[in-house]
């Protein structure tokens, strides 16, 4: 006989009933313990695969190099427009470059004046001529524009009259605002690093240095800043905004190592008519980020339960929850565990989704009189449901943690019952936010802070053009152009969602 069949048998039977309920209680303990670590192991494994590396390599170098390049650039920039210098001290600053290769097409465009009869009376003489060279890109395709401006002067007064020299964004620069606006496009919309766009152009026949690519982008930065303020100031009239943000390597200087900053978006909501989404980088996740963008607007705000946001409700923000984030508690309890409660739960907040989906293109007034009608019923009854599940799941599990948050956030979650105007989650935002990620495995981090922001404003521009159902490249293009003589006063006719091409 065994020592311990020994004990069990020395105790008498209460004693054996107290033994029994002790074990059964540490038996649950251990099993919920079991349950939770089983349930973040399962939620590992599927997120396994998406992890990523911020060792610094070769590829990091190269565009911590361009960011550098840019940076400087935008820097000359806004150094060069704070201190207004004289025009012959531009000229010597205008760096000399080399003629554009012969072998590549050209097309010429003449500027003549008006008309070429003096003031005196006289017929003008045609004397000669200007030609300026600009190197423009269709995808794949480098032409070149013969920009010539005839010179005609009058053979009895001698006066001189010739097409002025059209505004560009570039002052005397090479490329073409076509040029410019496909290397936005391609660094900031599809992720292409400028290192990887020197390579397509050399193949294109243009060989053109990646540090004239950064100088490129640095200059029409600075452009477009103005146009990005007036789009936030457009955003901040709004009184519903989606908010989220997500994280992105950023170099700190010095040690060639990257920490962690953000990519705040904030953007309308999907059922509104106006579409506009502005990105905000900054250096850390600190709510102070949020306050400083949003400044005194105090409409309803959509977000996750980001600690961060909660300091903006006590200032006089409405927070409206996202029931997406609610629901993907239990859809991961039921795609890790088949758990028959998740199921159960995923069923419910199908119901309310169900809901949005038939009152989506109805008006606020029609769709708050429809939530309150049925969805109303539904939300409750979920609540009611969730109530008595939580009674009979023990406390720690992730069961009972996918129900408080549910039940912690109630009114949030549902405060969308009441507006018509409110959308019922998040997921909005989270969609723009999605392409980041994309970004985010080619650009791998922001050189620096200019660098971070100077992408958050180039981003907002052609993503909100996306949303308006333009070509960002064509947007770009023509914005650029017509950008350098835009009275600023009528800025705002630039913006993606009034925005309409030049006849």
């Amino acid at each position: 006989m065994t020592d311990t069949a020994a004990m069990l048998d020395a105790l008498d039977a209460p004693q054996l009933r107290e033994l029994a309920r002790h074990l059964m209680a540490e038996m649950r303990v251990k099993q919920v313990m079991i349950d939770k670590l089983t349930h973040e192991m399962a939620a590992l494994k599927r997120l396994k695969f998406a992890a990523q590396s911020e060792a610094f390599h070769v590829g990091q170098k190269s565009l911590l190099e361009e960011t550098i390049d840019t940076d400087l650039e935008a820097l000359a920039q806004e150094i060069e427009r704070l201190t207004s210098p004289s025009a012959e001290e531009r000229e010597k600053r205008q760096p000399k470059r080399a003629p554009l290769p012969a072998h590549l097409p050209r097309r010429e465009i003449h500027h003549e004046p008006q008309s070429t009869t003096c003031s005196c009376g006289c017929q003008m003489k045609r004397i000669g001529e200007d030609i300026a060279e600009k190197l423009d890109y269709q995808p794949g395709v480098f032409t070149v524009e013969r920009h010539v401006r005839g010179k005609w002067v009058c053979s009895h007064c001698q006066t001189l009259v010739q097409a002025p020299v059209a505004p560009h964004i570039i002052d005397k620069g090479m490329p073409t605002c076509g040029l410019l606006a496909q290397v936005l496009v391609a660094k900031y919309g599809d992720h292409l690093p400028l290192y990887r766009q020197e390579g397509i152009f050399e193949r294109a026949g243009m060989a053109i240095a990646r540090s004239t690519l950064a100088q490129w982008v640095g200059m029409c930065g600075v452009q477009l800043q103005p146009l990005v303020d007036a789009l936030r100031e457009e955003l901040l009239t709004h009184a519903v905004l989606h908010a989220d943000e997500t994280p992105v390597a950023m170099l700190k200087p010095g040690n060639g190592k990257t920490h962690r900053a953000y990519l705040w978006s904030y953007c309308t909501t999907s059922m509104h008519p106006v579409q506009a989404v502005v990105f905000d980088f900054a250096e850390s996740r600190g709510g102070r980020h949020a306050a400083e963008f949003l400044g005194p607007w105090r409409g309803t705000l959509v977000c996750d339960d980001y600690s961060g946001y909660k300091a903006l409700f006590r200032l006089g923000i409405t927070e409206a929850g996202c029931m997406a984030h609610a629901r993907r508690k239990f859809h991961q309890l039921w795609a890790n565990h088949k758990s028959q409660i998740a199921e159960q739960a995923l069923t419910l907040f199908w119901r309310l989704y169900e809901i949005e989906r038939d009152v989506q293109e109805m008006d606020d007034a029609q769709r708050k009189a429809v939530r309150q009608q049925r969805s109303r019923p539904a939300a409750d009854a979920l609540h009611a449901w969730l109530a008595a599940q939580r009674q009979r799941v023990p406390d720690g599990s992730a069961t009972a943690k996918a129900i408080d948050y549910s039940l912690g956030r109630w009114g949030p979650l549902t405060r969308y019952l009441d507006d018509g105007a409110l959308p019922i989650d998040n997921n909005w935002i989270e969609n723009r936010i999605r392409p980041i990620a994309v970004g985010r495995s080619n650009w791998l981090f922001a050189g620096s802070l200019r660098a971070g922001k100077r992408a958050a404003a180039v981003m907002s521009l052609i993503h909100s053009a996306r949303l308006n159902g333009h070509d960002p490249y064509l947007y770009l293009r023509d914005i650029l152009e017509r950008l350098p003589t835009q009275p600023a006063s009528r800025i705002d006719d630039l913006l993606p969602h009034r925005w309409q091409p030049a006849a």
